[in-house]
Parts: C-alpha cells; structure tokens; sequence
C-alpha cells in the first residue's frame, strides 16, 4: 500500500468516528418568519432561500433540522438561536 493510499484510510476512519449532531428548530406562536430568517441567516450561515425553506418546514412540520455537524461548532449557532427568542436544541 502506497502512503498516499494509508493517509486516505487513515481520514476515511477519523471522519467515521466524529459523531454528527443535528440542531433542530422547533415552531412557536410568537416569532414571525421574517424573524426566524433573518436568524438562521445569521446563526446558522443559511442563505436566504435555505432560511425560508426551514421555516415554512418549521411551521407545517412543527420541527426542522437547520444544521447538522460537530457538537462544538453547533454548540455557539444554538445559542444564538435561543438568544434570538427561537426554539432549538442539539439533538446527538
């Protein structure tokens, strides 16, 4: 086996063990869509087209993962959602 071929495997098996975690928004009664936009846009680096979809699936759904990704980068985008007045939780 080349050593190209060894850093490969070895990336492959790093990648595997690090566990993806899913912040999930839920629907409430009191944020307007403009509002949960604007903050996914900010929180959670949606563009503005990926923040409306989210909402619209918030709002009929009554739930939405809006990212998905490594506990420590997820940990400050919660935040900043629950600061905003929005419902989410990290989900592993």
């Amino acid at each position: 086996m080349s050593t190209k071929e060894e850093v490969l495997e070895e990336v492959k098996t790093k990648t595997k063990k690090q566990k993806n975690y899913e912040i999930v928004l839920f629907n409430d009664d009191h944020n307007t869509f403009d509002h949960v936009i604007e903050t996914l846009i900010y929180a959670c680096d949606h563009t503005a087209e990926q923040a409306e979809q989210c909402s619209l699936l918030v709002h009929y759904k009554g739930k939405c993962t809006v990212k998905t990704g490594a506990y420590p980068d997820l940990k400050p985008r919660c935040s900043k959602l629950l600061d905003a007045g929005l419902s989410a939780e990290i989900i592993g």
